[in-house]
């Protein structure tokens, strides 16, 4: 019997048909000015918050010398709580530079929480048309995806090409610290996580707890908090204390799940995390209950006893429905024309540079690798670049657009160096972008999967 279609309605990744009447609805609400912008926006910018009709919340702001070019922001995450119209102001304070570079700038919270990057997509271009109808068309409409966002601005720039005598709504993309790739590749890492923690910690779940397949993030019934799953890490690994002060038991176990999965100490309760909760939302309310995730035949690597870890940890086959449904909510065909600028840290403890690798082989697969250029800076974060980068991208993007001048890394690392004296003002961020360098495959961080 064929689960095909009732997977896919549980996971709602189909497009919901045409947007004009949702946004027709939201024309009741439309744009509310704000008493004021929210610091470090500038202070003579307007700024503007609603609800686009379908529980999105998003805030809006426009610089009070608009160079009419907007950038339609995606944040990042997926975060599993309800929207907040605070997400919204968080993420507009932290590109506050976008708005003190010229642009306007427009950012959706999504209208649910949890994993669906069609729907996240769709909300995006939601809140496009609800700012055309309010403020009048821009001369140029920039896509700026960040984190889980990039995967969403790359496939609302997929969803929206060009058809027929109808151009694109977008005329640029930018995908900055890019979880790209599609969630399939760009998760397994997670499922890797949990079994090997699982092997040598034994505590999630504890023993005496209900037993459940990893995969499936928690049961839905669970009462576990994030507090308590960091205690737990806690007292297997040491995690929280000083190195010093870890027993050499804690000191081995954390060094195994470090060294086999390849992540960094700070950001091992995040991935563990998302590998709980956000694995809950996209297999259970998503999927179905369908698993999308397999690591039968992975090879584990880097503890002190590979061939125990190997024969000791879980293993599980993905589900091919699931999988085919993931795929087609989230991995990107490559099939866009816009003028893609990508910065990525080489460092980031969160999304693996090495998916740009991954998203330069689908565009490539796709032909259109000649639109796109990737570059890559010394740093060692995640959510937020140098305040002269982003600027430098724009700038770029738009010299693309409206000249045909194509840029390269080494040319956006020029164009950062001479912005800096504008927005590098406390000296704390300057330029790294690192002409030079390539993203590796994502093989050599991530143990390739069974097709």
């Amino acid at each position: 019997m064929s689960h095909g279609k009732p997977l896919l309605r549980t996971f709602a990744f189909a497009l919901l048909g045409t947007l004009a009447p949702l946004v027709a609805q939201a024309a009741a609400w439309g744009p509310k000015p704000t008493a004021s912008c929210p610091a470090p926006v500038p202070e003579a910018a307007r700024c503007y918050t609603g609800e686009d009709g379908t529980g999105a919340f998003y805030w809006i702001a426009i610089p009070k010398d608009w160079n009419r070019v907007l950038v339609m922001h995606a944040h990042g995450g997926p975060e599993t709580g309800p929207p907040k119209l605070a997400r919204g102001e968080e993420d507009l304070k932290r590109w506050a530079v976008t708005v003190k570079a010229g642009y306007a700038w427009a950012g959706s919270t999504y209208r649910r929480g949890g994993y669906g990057v069609t729907m996240a997509a769709e909300d995006t271009e939601r809140l496009r048309r609800i700012f055309v109808q309010r403020f009048g068309a821009p001369r140029r409409t920039l896509l700026h995806g960040q984190s889980y966002g990039a995967g969403v601005a790359a496939k609302a720039a997929e969803l929206h090409a060009p058809a027929g005598d109808a151009k694109s709504p977008y005329d640029g993309l930018l995908l900055t610290s890019g979880v790209l790739g599609g969630g399939n590749s760009a998760y397994d890492f997670r499922l890797d996580l949990r079994v090997v923690y699982q092997h040598v910690c034994r505590n999630h779940p504890k023993p005496d707890e209900p037993q459940y397949p990893l995969w499936q993030g928690l049961p839905m019934d669970s009462q576990l908090t994030r507090a308590e799953l960091a205690a737990r890490v806690k007292e297997c690994t040491g995690v929280g204390v000083p190195a010093a002060q870890r027993t050499p038991e804690q000191a081995a176990r954390l060094k195994t799940i470090l060294s086999v999965v390849k992540i960094q100490e700070r950001s091992l309760q995040g991935h563990l995390n998302w590998a709980t909760w956000l694995f809950q939302d996209l297999v259970q309310q998503r999927l179905g209950g369908r698993n999308p995730f397999g690591n039968i035949g992975v090879v584990y690597q880097g503890s002190a006893d590979d061939a125990a870890l190997n024969a000791g940890v879980a293993r599980y086959a993905a589900d091919p429905q699931a999988k085919g449904a993931l795929a087609a909510d989230s991995q990107p065909t490559g099939r866009t024309a816009l003028p893609t600028v990508a910065l990525h840290a080489i460092d980031d403890p969160t999304a693996f540079v090495e998916l740009e690798n991954a998203y330069r082989r689908i565009r490539d697969a796709a032909g259109t690798g000649g639109t796109l250029v990737q570059s890559f800076s010394a740093e060692r974060e995640h959510s937020y670049l140098s305040d002269s980068e982003y600027p430098a991208l724009f700038d770029a993007l738009m010299d693309w657009i409206d000249k045909g001048e194509k840029p390269t890394p080494a040319s956006l690392a020029q164009r950062c160096a001479a912005l800096m004296p504008r927005y590098d003002t406390d000296g704390k961020n300057g330029c790294h972008i690192k002409p030079e360098w390539q993203a590796p495959a994502l093989e050599t961080r991530v143990p390739a999967r069974a097709p």
